[in-house]
């Protein structure tokens, strides 16, 4: 349920520009998270047709959705791989002694305003 957090977040960080550049209307937002991220889409959409009504800088706007590869580090053989795909096991070497590079992350990619 974390999704409504961000959906929150994301909304304020929208309005706190707004407030900055001078601009009322937002057409569109696109957000960009690792396809480990635990972060439902469909929930995300939810949230925002429900949430963004509220504020009218973002009333009516397009949430898009872009998913980030997962990609771990591997310490053995200093390679990286995709994670999904193979989990903490190298697939180079076999080795466990890996962590995740990227994946995780969320952020606000583009934010189209209307003119």
């Amino acid at each position: 349920m974390h999704e409504l957090g961000i959906i929150n977040y994301v909304v304020r960080q929208v309005e706190n520009l707004a407030a900055e550049n001078n601009f009322e209307k937002v057409h569109s937002v696109t957000l960009e998270f690792g396809e480990v991220s635990g972060i439902v889409t469909s929930y995300l959409m939810d949230y925002w047709n429900w949430y963004s009504k509220k504020h009218p800088v973002v009333d009516g706007a397009e949430l898009r959705c872009e998913t980030l590869p997962a990609i771990t580090w591997c310490n053995s053989c200093e390679k990286t791989y995709p994670t999904v795909q193979y989990g903490k096991t190298c697939p180079y070497c076999g080795s466990g002694e890996t962590w995740l590079l990227k994946g995780q992350e969320m952020n606000i990619k583009e934010i189209e305003v209307e003119e």
